[in-house]
């Protein structure tokens, strides 16, 4: 039977009327297969993503594929967003075996959970005929699967393994520069992002873009990184009606996306645009910021302070069918419709002609110019182009709130949460709205309360007031936490210290910081694992150190490592995270895939300072401070006399003193903001 209902992911709860019979991932289903002596099925997706619903609809609905299934193998659905871990290990075996990645995944392993075959979307007889085969061989000559399984293992097992440096590696920044150099040969001068299709924001590799044209002066990098930041907020991969990013984009231009919207990527976006508002005061990017954080409001905050996951790419259209995109694109029609007298000149500005086409006499709405261009062609006044451009996003965002929307995936999960709460935090400073700011707070509390057990550990995943799971069995079936959710939410606490100058958001992140030397770090390897010591083993070990959409769990550990160390004068913070990025130095040949690292990286480089801010009006000058684009500063203060080791015997009562450090040394401390802000930007 399909045993899927007893879930709360909703991705599994998607696939529980299948004829397949699904189980979820547990000991009673990994033992069931070792039992029956069957191959198992271990097929990966997650609730937004539109070829799994395709395939979905194709095989798993249909029940001559669910014959062949049922009767060969035991068949098991795992949502990749609440066991990253099992779909880290296998997708890595995917690659191996195809070269290449992504989902649905769908892998065939032995009973005891070695992958022999694999792949992502499969059509519905190709499907079959692989399942067929795959029995056929395993029943007549099994020895040959056995012996692939052996080889592919081994070669799994020494792919976890990071070579270590025999010698101590240079931190100049000019030995960046030849990477930068050799990745700026892929960059897209039309578009921004990257010379390829389908286009990914990877919000890292411009922070890092950003962060290192800032401290060298490189223009050329800085004009590149706003070139891609301007074409992304133009394109239909940002819904500029209701705010918010989809995934990617599968062309060059940023036009059409593939239409999920997830939490992390909004909010690591957001913190993006806040740095780079920060730096440029571009009021596009300001726009950006603020409809995103009322879309994630409106459409993903819970009344506890948590945030949901994502929105599906599909939803029903006027046929009453799942189509991807269906609540996105418009008709001309329907445009011509609701825009009335000002359509010429709305499609001058949304690209109502070939350039805005999508498909199927659909447009998605971009643009591909400024308002001050169009404005300038049309002879009339900017501020009378936004104010109608307003005006008509309005009329449009009414009309499809008519439509039917895309599904929700209600669940909450910690290093996403995390992530969109540091996007808060990071808009907080940039624009100074009390109201993001007290969001993030709301979420630091829930996570704290929620997340966070009394034995120290957090939780991964958290629906309708139960931390994951089956249903019967709330108390006892949570899924803990992994190294990117205990990262993350460190990351976000830090960031919170930084923004209030609580002290407890500090500590907070020291004791997850501890807990993870003491059950993630593997002295061996020199890294943390991605999984927890107290929780299974599988098939090999996983060590997250390259930089995706989300940035590795471990160049996250550096930084905070990093941070970590500044506030409490930690030698052994430090220690560890210089031997990551010694580690880590010599295998990066493309800068994309670490681009968090050389942000780490550049936190060794001599422009980095640190800033204590000590007496009554610290909050004052931390606002100020906030709000200038300073990524290579280590922000500390109080207003009282405080035990934190880097701000110890700085207090002078009436007085609030700054006082400006480099390597644990100091200059005599002043109370001239501007002289310190001067002495913190590059090259001043």
């Amino acid at each position: 039977m399909n045993e899927l209902h007893l879930e709360t992911s909703p991705y599994l709860l998607q696939h529980a009327n299948n004829p397949v019979h699904w189980k979820a991932w547990n000991e009673k289903s990994l033992a069931q297969a070792k039992t029956a002596n069957k191959l198992i099925i271990i097929s990966i997706g997650y609730s937004a993503c539109h070829w799994c619903h395709v395939m979905e609809h194709e095989s798993f609905e249909n029940d001559d594929v669910a014959t062949v299934m049922n009767a060969h193998f035991v068949n098991i659905k795992i949502d990749r967003e609440e066991r990253p871990d099992i779909d880290a290990v296998y997708m890595k075996a995917v690659q191996v075996m195809t070269g290449h990645g992504g989902w649905p995944m769908n892998v065939v392993t032995l009973p005891d959970g070695r992958p022999i075959w694999g792949g992502t979307y499969f059509k519905k007889n190709e499907w079959i005929n692989s399942l067929e085969k795959l029995q056929e061989i395993y029943t007549q000559n099994p020895e040959t699967i056995f012996e692939y399984a052996q080889q592919l293992h081994e070669g799994l097992q020494s792919l976890s393994v990071i070579p270590k440096i025999d010698s101590p590696i240079d931190h100049n920044l000019d030995n960046l520069e030849k990477l930068v150099k050799k990745w700026q040969k892929s960059f897209d001068w039309e578009f921004g992002g990257m010379a390829r299709a389908p286009k990914f924001m990877m919000p890292t590799n411009y922070e890092f873009l950003l962060r290192y044209g800032y401290q060298t002066q490189n223009q050329s990098l800085l004009d590149f990184t706003n070139l891609t930041l301007t074409k992304m907020a133009y394109g239909g991969l940002f819904d500029t009606l209701d705010g918010g990013f989809s995934r990617y984009s599968v062309d060059m231009k940023w036009h059409v996306p593939h239409f999920e919207k997830m939490l992390y990527d909004n909010g690591q976006l957001v913190s993006l645009y806040a740095n780079a508002y920060k730096l440029t005061r571009n009021p596009l990017y300001k726009e950006v910021i603020e409809k995103t954080l009322t879309f994630v409001e409106k459409e993903w905050l819970t009344s506890e302070g948590s945030f949901y996951s994502a929105l599906d790419a599909d939803s029903l259209n006027a046929e009453n069918h799942l189509e991807e995109g269906a609540f996105y694109v418009w008709t001309k029609e329907e445009l011509q419709e609701f825009i009335g007298e000002d359509f010429d000149l709305f499609s001058k500005v949304f690209n109502i002609n070939e350039f805005g086409h999508w498909e199927h006499g659909n447009y998605v709405l971009i643009q591909n110019q400024s308002l001050a261009q169009i404005a300038e062609k049309q002879n009339m006044s900017v501020e009378t182009l936004a104010q109608k451009k307003e005006s008509w996003e309005q009329k449009l965002y009414t009309e499809r709130e008519k439509r039917s929307k895309p599904r929700l995936d209600d669940k909450c999960l910690t290093s996403w949460n995390a992530i969109m709460l540091k996007g808060f935090v990071d808009a907080f400073k940039a624009l100074g709205s009390p109201k993001y700011l007290n969001i993030a707070l709301q979420n630091a509390h829930f996570i704290t309360k929620n997340l966070w057990s009394s034995d120290g550990n957090l939780f991964r995943t958290y629906k309708n007031g139960t931390r994951g799971g089956a249903e019967q069995s709330v108390a006892k079936a949570t899924i803990n936490a992994y190294l990117e959710d205990y990262a993350q939410v460190i990351q976000g606490f830090i960031g919170l210290y930084e923004a209030t100058l609580d002290e407890q958001w500090l500590q907070n992140a020291k004791q997850l910081t501890d807990y993870c030397f003491d059950f993630f770090y593997n002295e061996k390897e020199q890294f943390f694992s991605f999984t927890s010591q107290n929780d299974e083993a599988l098939i090999t070990a996983h060590f997250e150190v390259e930089d995706n959409v989300i940035p590795a769990a471990n160049s996250v550990m550096a930084s905070n490592l990093f941070r970590l160390s500044v506030y409490f004068n930690h030698s052994y913070y430090e220690s560890i995270a210089e031997q990551m990025v010694q580690n880590i130095i010599p295998t990066i040949d493309y800068p994309s895939a670490f681009s968090n690292w050389l942000n780490v990286l550049l936190n060794y480089s001599e422009q980095n300072k640190e800033l204590a801010i000590c007496g009554e009006r610290a909050l004052d000058y931390l606002t100020q401070i906030n709000q200038q684009y300073m990524p290579n500063l280590i922000l500390a203060g109080a207003k009282v006399d405080s035990a934190l080791p880097f701000l110890e015997n700085r207090f002078v009562e009436s007085q609030t003193l700054l006082y400006l450090c480099q390597n644990k040394t100091c200059d005599t401390p002043t109370i001239d903001l501007q002289e310190i802000i001067n002495k913190i930007t590059p090259n001043s």
